[in-house]
């Protein structure tokens, strides 16, 4: 699970989960903080994470940069005292000329390849996509090319700033000429699913919001705030993070909130993420055509 105070072995696991980069690097960059590979090892062992095998990711999952039937450009727009840089997609011929909106918040490392490829999957299931670089700020994932520079660099970033710059990809979303401004949704991966919590506490007219495992989950006065159906799709093994959502589940049920819960058996942190070391196929593609049924549901009209 995301934590910005987590230690330096702890976070290059994380990123390896995430897809930063293969086993063979890990271990080298442990061995940095432990002396050798083989202190390396043993320190690896003990985290559960380590001993997980990606599942082969199915040929039709990803969506290329240069996919035929999809308008992808990057674009920039303002924010508070900022401006925030983001990749936009929709579908080049939809069957009507305004569409729901969906924003896609990426994990702790900003707009990297794998983010982009999701927003073209929202794309390409007939929505506008919206990816927002919570790195702007910092200078944009462009300025740091290596994986433990990108997570400094949004943990440099402030939870303020952060929900001010979602804010405004929310408000910039409703500008676009193709879309139905009251029909607007939200998915996070990780610390972009803690951040799609947070988001449907402060803007009521979110319609949608889909956390993936998101860090952290909301307090109970958080909960309280809420209007927005939301559909959580958590890991089994992914323990240290799925206990915390009981609570917050009892809570929902007590306010009477709009929600789903879905916990998958066997699957760990990142299981969605088709770039690391959790990928799980089937938890994945199951919670991909859930997270698509939801905003079907919800955004259109």
């Amino acid at each position: 699970m995301y934590d910005e105070k987590e230690g330096p072995i702890e976070s290059l696991v994380h990123l390896w989960v995430d897809g930063a980069f293969n086993r063979r690097e890990l271990v080298k960059r442990v061995a940095k903080y432990t002396g050798s590979a083989a202190t390396a090892m043993a320190t690896l062992q003990g985290y559960e994470a380590f001993g997980q095998t990606a599942t082969p990711c199915p040929a039709d999952v990803k969506v290329p940069a240069d996919a035929a039937d999809l308008v992808t450009q990057d674009i920039t727009y303002p924010s508070e005292g900022a401006s925030v840089n983001g990749y936009l997609a929709y579908p080049k011929n939809a069957p009507s000329d305004y569409m729901p909106g969906v924003i896609v918040i990426h994990e702790n490392r900003g707009l990297v390849e794998h983010i982009r490829d999701v927003t073209r999957r929202v794309a390409r299931a007939g929505f506008v996509a919206l990816a927002p670089d919570l790195l702007s700020r910092q200078g944009g994932i462009g300025a740091f090319p290596e994986p433990t520079q990108q997570t400094q660099a949004y943990n440099r970033t402030t939870p303020a700033e952060r929900q001010a710059d979602l804010i405004a990809t929310l408000a910039h979303i409703k500008t676009l000429p193709n879309i139905i401004h009251d029909r607007i949704g939200a998915v996070g991966f990780c610390a972009g699913g803690g951040n799609v919590w947070n988001l449907a506490s402060v803007a009521p007219e979110l319609r949608a919001a889909v956390p993936f495992y998101g860090a952290p989950v909301p307090a109970a006065d958080r909960i309280a705030l809420m209007q927005t159906p939301v559909l959580a799709l958590y890991g089994e093994r992914d323990r240290n993070l799925t206990i915390n959502m009981a609570p917050v589940m009892t809570e929902m049920i007590r306010q009477q909130k709009t929600f789903g819960f879905v916990v998958y058996e066997g699957a760990a942190h990142a299981f969605h993420n088709d770039t690391g070391a959790n990928y799980n196929a089937a938890a994945a593609c199951d919670a991909w055509s859930r997270t698509i049924a939801w905003f079907d549901k919800h955004l259109r009209a």
